[in-house]
């Protein structure tokens, strides 16, 4: 998928976290988190950018969400300190789930294209691809950035609606 493709399907990943932020924690951090999000759904195709690093390779693995989850949970946990201990682990907890998903949003919607992904390499060469729409398809890209945007939202609200 493109941007516009990745955004939405970080976007639809965020919507539970988005709920719950909102609902336990109020609207301004469950918005800047949404932020967080979509400005990082382009992560793994930094490959694009890197010379000797395959496209789709291991910026598209299980392995790299989980050191991009690691690296935001660290990230969130020292924001977090200066609230204590239980902020802390909270912000740490917020930035792995941050992290972690938005790189997994990014394998989903690249699994619906014929190129597919090799999400366990280099220890495991399984393939998936549903095969579904083209990277490139306008319409698919345009579908899930509206798709993910409104369920981000509507999430969002219902959160602060339901947290008082």
């Amino acid at each position: 998928m493109y941007r516009k493709g990745h955004v939405g399907a970080a976007l639809a990943a965020y919507a539970p976290v988005g709920f719950g932020l909102a609902a336990v924690a109020g609207l301004e951090l469950a918005a800047g988190a949404g932020v967080v999000a979509a400005w990082t759904a382009m992560l793994p195709d930094l490959d694009t950018r890197i010379p000797f690093v395959k496209h789709r390779g291991i910026t598209h693995t299980v392995w790299f969400a989980l050191a991009v989850g690691v690296a935001f949970g660290l990230v969130g946990g020292a924001v977090g300190l200066e609230g204590g201990s239980a902020a802390a682990l909270g912000f740490a907890a917020l930035g792995f789930a941050l992290g972690a998903g938005t790189v997994v949003s990014h394998l989903l919607a690249d699994a619906i294209t014929p190129m597919g992904i090799r999400p366990y390499a280099p220890v495991r060469g399984d393939h998936y691809t549903l095969d579904l729409v083209a990277a490139a398809n306008p319409v698919a890209n345009y579908v899930l950035l509206v798709l993910g945007g409104a369920a981000a939202g509507v999430a969002v609200l219902a959160g602060a609606a339901v947290g008082g």
